[in-house]
């Protein structure tokens, strides 16, 4: 019998109807940067797309989302990051989707109705307050602490890039809470509504991305170096749990990644159409580049790249729909999903020529952002180093690495 790729008849209409929005009003809307604010854009995209019953696509539809399960959701993202507006339009933009879920799996009826439900209704923004400088990829070396105080908790620390910090309205923090526990059950999430005294913004930290005109804390594209000093947060704010907030954590950066990997292939598929597009126009020494086998072969290597990916991700998405353990897949496709777009991207400016290094196509912007992919969410070398690790146990447990590296496949 043979293995069965078809998709549901339901699932490739949101996709297709995704992928117009997409292309009809997203990828325009990009121009309208030079002359209008982000958020007025947006605000108008969002409205178009809810019209279309478009909102939330990650979010179960008891919760107000689209109740899409994790293949046709795949599909959806996909699409979305072909625009930098994609995402933001449907509400399910990052930081923000993730932290969704989490509050939606996770929080309390009162949580969800003060917390959640704004976030749902596109009202306020979250970021998400992990990452420290003296802990970096190792989130059990964080030192931010919280101590109970009667019915409160009170925090200090600091926190080292939360993204979208400076234009969030709430922010998740996890801190330690139990110095003498287990070292997976030593921490607890709290919320805590912005501004706050306690939660200082000290700086949106410069990187190497340039997201233009416009500053990042606009267009929640910054990550905030952040001081906690002395910030009280009730004990009703305490989500999932004390003890609870490493791996509660780890669920949401699951999803993250592969977040991040399907708009890296949407962003990859775009780069590649506009570089198939600039050599079957552009013409140098009397022959078109498309002529070049060169040319040719760069084009078939990021074909190839962007097909390994999509394939990964939906196998991916079809061990989510069956609820079976996909770590193993979600840290592989992790590191590849980030090169991948990296080298796609790459191919694409080159094919350019100058106009690919100029800021005149989104090229220039995608190569500056897409490479904190491979150190968000983990740095490829954790990755790869937990994946080896369970080849070797695979080994050791079976006498094959088979089970591993996809040996298994359903």
């Amino acid at each position: 019998m043979a293995i069965d790729f078809e998709i549901p008849e339901d699932a490739k209409a949101i996709r297709d109807k995704v992928r117009a929005f997409v292309h009809d009003e997203c990828i325009p809307a990009e121009e309208q940067l030079k002359y209008r604010p982000y958020r007025e854009i947006r605000d108008e995209l969002r409205v178009k797309a809810r019209a279309q019953g478009m909102w939330c696509p990650h979010l179960p539809a008891e919760y107000g989302g689209m109740g899409l399960g994790p293949l046709a959701n795949a599909m959806v993202q996909m699409e979305l990051g072909e625009s930098m507006f994609g995402a933001a339009a449907l509400n399910c933009q990052g930081p923000d989707d993730a932290t969704m879920l989490t509050l939606a799996v996770h929080g309390t009826p009162f949580q969800r109705e003060k917390f959640l439900k704004p976030l749902i209704e596109g009202e306020k923004r979250v970021c998400y307050s992990m990452t420290e400088k003296a802990a970096g990829s190792d989130a059990t070396g964080m030192q931010t602490r919280a101590v109970r105080d009667g019915d409160n908790w009170v925090l200090n620390g600091e926190k080292w890039f939360s993204s979208a910090a400076t234009a969030a309205d709430l922010a998740v923090i996890m801190a330690k809470t139990d110095p003498d526990a287990p070292r997976h059950q030593q921490f607890s999430t709290f919320i805590v509504e912005l501004p706050n005294p306690g939660y200082q913004i000290l700086r949106d930290i410069p990187t190497m991305a340039h997201p233009g005109e416009q500053l990042p804390g606009e267009l929640g594209a910054g990550h905030a170096e952040i001081l906690i000093k002395d910030l009280v947060i009730p004990h009703e704010n305490l989500l999932g749990g004390e003890g609870g907030g490493f791996s509660m954590g780890q669920h949401r950066l699951g999803y993250g990644r592969l977040r991040h990997g399907m708009h890296n292939v949407a962003m990859a598929q775009r780069a590649l159409d506009m570089a198939t597009k600039r050599v079957t126009e552009r013409s140098t020494f009397g022959k078109l580049l498309s002529e070049r086998q060169g040319v040719q072969w760069m084009l078939a290597d990021c074909a190839t790249e962007i097909y390994i990916s999509r394939l990964m991700l939906m196998h991916i998405a079809y061990k989510a729909e069956k609820g079976m353990d996909l770590r193993q897949e979600n840290s592989i496709a992790k590191v590849y999903l980030a090169n991948m777009v990296h080298h796609v991207v790459d191919t694409a400016i080159q094919l350019h020529g100058a106009l690919g290094y100029s800021t005149d196509t989104p090229l220039a912007r995608w190569y500056t952002s897409i490479r904190s992919q491979r150190l968000v969410d983990g740095p490829d070398e954790v990755h790869r180093w937990t994946v080896g690790r369970n080849v070797i146990k695979a080994f050791k447990e079976m006498g094959t690495t088979a089970g591993a590296c996809g040996g298994e496949l359903i």
